[in-house]
């Protein structure tokens, strides 16, 4: 296993659409071992393949209290949401340190495969729901920050543009 870099809001790459995955073979298993080591690592709850510039559907999610129930999705697509709304406050391993209230279905239905290729559906709700819509966006090249309103994006931009640079130069 291997920590991969995450890539940080406004990079252009986290606006890129992922591609289906075609099988689930060694190099999707490898991807899986290596998004699970490094979100576990970043203190994530949550981390899609696009954050680690791969641009397949893969994401990987643990939202358990020990931090040992990790949730594999290939391929997931939404097949219910409910009408019913929730607001979370969301946060991104992408935009570090950044936190905003988000308004997602409560609860959703999801159609997806397994790490080991097997056809699954959950149904989800609470954190689990938010975080899987969450990463689910990252897969349509959509990051959390641009639910909010344009002001607090662009201030959002300003501060990561500048904490790149500080990085950077130390």
């Amino acid at each position: 296993m291997a920590l991969l870099p995450i890539l940080c809001y406004p990079d252009a790459r986290l606006h890129t659409v992922a591609k289906p995955v075609l099988a689930v073979d060694a190099r999707i298993r490898k991807l899986i071992d290596d998004m699970l080591e490094t979100m576990y690592e970043a203190n994530g709850i949550g981390l899609a393949a696009t954050q680690v510039d791969v641009h397949e559907r893969v994401i990987v999610i643990d939202v358990s209290e020990h931090r040992n129930e990790p949730l594999v999705l290939v391929n997931p697509e939404v097949t219910w949401a409910s009408q019913d709304q929730q607001v979370s406050d969301e946060g991104c391993l992408s935009v570090p340190g950044i936190y905003d209230e988000v308004e997602r279905a409560a609860a959703i239905k999801v159609s997806a495969l397994d790490g080991e290729g097997r056809s699954r559906t959950i149904e989800a709700e609470g954190m689990l729901a938010v975080c899987i819509q969450h990463e689910m966006d990252h897969l349509l090249g959509k990051v959390f920050v641009e639910y909010l309103s344009p002001l607090k994006r662009n201030r959002i931009k300003t501060k990561m543009l500048k904490a790149r640079r500080e990085t950077e130069r130390a």
